[in-house]
This record gives structure tokens, C-alpha cells and sequence, in this order.
């Protein structure tokens, strides 16, 4: 039944609210034949991605079963949390609002409004890392061995091209593809690949070799080494040139040094692994981050293999995985295991205040778990 003008003079006079006050325009709801609450779902967005959407960009929303999902941007990963409220919220198609009421000519006038359906609850999205954790794992399933390996002539191996990774991977594309350089992943034949480490040695002993041989600058490697190493297609390109990362070359040679290893004198490691990599390049424990673990209080002094990659992706897993495996840890120490932890805006020192307390140790400041470690 619509309402008439007298109606709602009559309804305003009773709420004791002057007309005078308000737009001329009244909208007079009712809920149409088919409005239900389960019909619909609202989302928030920011402006960043409501403009994305504008752009004619798309939003999409990741998860297995198993998962909790999650939406991704091109950029960017959040978490979707459904947040209630205690006002009803209404779709109401063509509603305008005061302000596009105020631009119009209009009369006083009644506009009847039929509600589709209703809410009292939305989405809201709440910014988080990229779960790649599953990335790496999916990766490890089929490492690359090379092209004469039997399993690259069985069909039924494993193998993930781009969109396989988008599909399965809880992250943004542009997350995901910055994580495949991170796990220095290639893409072989339309499928992203790891390297079987021993293979990966192989082939690096092959081009230091070879550079040595040749007397070649580290800076300034012909294109076609990797030819004749079969590790690309001939390229006609003109004249192209590799340099080679000189940290990374010692980082990989320390790790094949370390893995085979529980723990390994750190004197002699370091005069080993000075002697392992090719001649001209300096180890530094530096460029051991995230990968060994140096025990300064053992006599001797030992180093172990400690990968990052190997940790929980969760922060309360991933700090108790350490303090199970030290009790007190100095920060410079713990940084490197707990880096890519950091939300946007969030620091170091941040997650150890909530995930540690501290204390002092011979004048140098520790931490250790705020809870016992079984």
C-alpha cells in the first residue's frame, strides 16, 4: 500500500520533526516479493580498489576447501573477515542519495522504493602477506634435473605453468611471480620449475669452469656459455653478457657445504668455503642470512644450515620453531628468520614486542619466548 502526502505530513508531525528541515523528496520503502537476506552479500572496499575495479581490472578470490579465503588485487593479498553491525543494511537498485536529491528540481514529491533484499552483515578486507608457502612445496614436488632426466620423459610429473600457480596459490600475481625470483625458480617449456640443487651445482661448476678457463670477467660472460651448456636456445641478440652474482655464488656453495653437515667447526667451514668458490670472490657471513645459524657461545664455534624457507609461514608457529631451537636470541640473530614476517608498516621490533620479551645477557640485549616451548 503506498503512502499518500497527507500520510506522511501526518507520520513527521508525529516524530515531531519539521518539514521545513528536510529535502522536499520523501522515499517510502517497502520490501519487494522476493527480498531475503541470503541473496546478497556486500563487500568494502577501499578507494584503491574500487578504482582498480573502475579501471576495469578485476578482484579475485583464492582458497581450496581447506583454506580460509582470501582476495587478491594484481598487487596485493587481504584477508576476508565478515564483520556484523546492528543496523539493517538494504538494496535499494536506483537510490539516490541526498545529495543527487539536492542537484534535482524536485518538488515535494513521494518516491515509492521497493527494497530487493537485506543484510545485517559484510565483507570487510583486512590487508595480509601472501600465503607462498604451498608454492615453494608444489614447486618441490618435480625439481628439474635436467633434460635427460627420466622423469622429464614421464608425462604423469608434476609440472605448474602460471595460471596452475594463480589457480592454487593464495597471493597476487604479482606477489607470486616476485616469489618465484626469490626461489630463483625458471620457466621451462610453459612450467615453472626449481632446480634439483645438485644439478643446480653442476651447472655452476660448469660456468665457473668455464669462465676460468676462458679467462673471462665474472662481470662479463658471453651469452653463448649458456648455449654451449644447453641451458637456453641460441639467441640472436647481438652481442649479450651475464654477470655473475658473486653472493649468490658463495651463498650456494656454502649451502652445499653445510647441508651435507648436523654442524661444522665455523673456522674451518670458513677456510673451506673460501677455498670452494671460485678464486677472486670474498666469503662474508653476511651473505649467509637466512640460510646458517652461527653458535658463538659453543667451543668451538659452530655453524649450521638454518634455511628460512624451512620455517612455519604462521608468526606464532614461526617463533616457536626458534625458540625450540635456541632459547635466547640476540635480534641481529633472529632478524633474518623473521624479515619477511613484516606486515606493511610493521617492523622487526614490533613483532618481537609481541611475540618475546627481552632481557639483558652480559650487557646485550636478548629475546627468548613469552611462552613455555615443549
Amino acid at each position: 500500500m503506498k503512502r499518500t502526502r497527507e500520510e506522511v505530513d501526518a507520520t513527521l508531525q508525529i516524530a515531531k520533526l519539521n518539514a521545513a528541515e528536510l529535502l522536499p523528496a520523501v522515499h517510502c520503502l517497502g520490501f519487494g516479493p522476493g527480498a531475503s537476506a541470503g541473496d546478497f552479500c556486500l563487500l568494502e572496499l577501499e578507494p584503491t580498489l574500487c578504482q582498480q575495479l573502475e579501471d576495469g581490472h578485476s578482484l579475485v578470490i583464492r582458497g581450496d576447501k581447506d583454506e580460509q579465503a582470501v582476495l587478491c588485487s594484481k598487487d596485493k593479498t587481504y584477508d576476508l573477515k565478515i564483520a556484523d553491525t546492528s543496523n539493517m543494511l538494504l538494496f535499494i537498485p536506483g537510490c539516490k542519495t541526498p545529495d543527487q536529491l539536492k542537484k534535482e528540481d524536485s518538488h515535494c514529491n513521494i518516491i515509492h522504493t521497493e527494497i530487493f533484499g537485506f543484510s545485517n552483515n559484510y565483507w570487510e578486507l583486512r590487508r595480509c602477506r601472501p600465503k607462498l608457502k604451498k608454492l615453494k612445496k608444489l614447486l618441490m614436488e618435480n625439481p628439474y634435473e635436467g633434460p635427460d632426466s627420466q622423469k622429464e620423459k614421464d608425462s604423469n610429473s608434476s609440472k605448474y605453468t602460471t595460471e596452475d600457480l594463480l589457480d592454487q596459490i593464495q597471493a597476487s600475481e604479482e606477489e607470486i611471480m616476485t616469489q618465484l625470483q626469490v626461489l630463483n625458480a625458471c620457466e621451462i617449456e610453459g612450467y615453472w620449475r626449481i632446480l634439483e640443487f645438485d644439478y643446480e651445482m653442476k651447472l655452476l661448476n660448469h660456468v665457473t669452469q668455464l669462465v676460468d678457463s676462458e679467462s673471462w670477467s665474472f662481470s662479463k660472460v658471453p651469452l653463448n656459455t649458456y648455449d654451449n651448456l644447453k641451458l637456453s636456445d641460441t639467441f640472436s641478440l647481438g652481442e649479450v653478457y651475464f654477470e655473475l652474482d658473486a653472493d649468490k655464488i658463495c651463498r650456494a656453495t656454502a649451502q652445499m657445504l653445510l647441508q651435507n653437515a648436523v654442524k661444522f667447526n665455523l673456522a674451518e667451514f670458513q677456510e673451506v668455503w673460501q677455498q670452494s668458490v671460485p678464486e677472486g670472490m670474498i666469503t662474508s657471513l653476511d651473505q649467509l642470512k637466512g640460510l646458517a645459524l652461527v653458535d658463538r657461545h659453543s667451543r668451538p664455534e659452530i655453524i649450521s644450515l638454518l634455511k628460512v624457507d624451512d620455517l612455519p609461514e604462521d608468526n606464532q608457529e614461526r617463533f616457536n620453531s626458534l625458540f625450540s631451537l635456541r632459547e635466547k636470541w640476540t635480534e641481529e640473530d633472529i632478524a633474518p628468520y623473521i624479515q619477511d614476517l613484516c606486515g606493511e608498516k610493521q617492523t622487526i621490533g614490533a613483532l618481537l614486542t609481541k611475540y618475546s620479551r627481552s632481557s639483558m645477557q652480559n650487557g646485550v640485549k636478548v629475546y627468548n619466548s613469552r611462552r613455555p616451548i615443549s
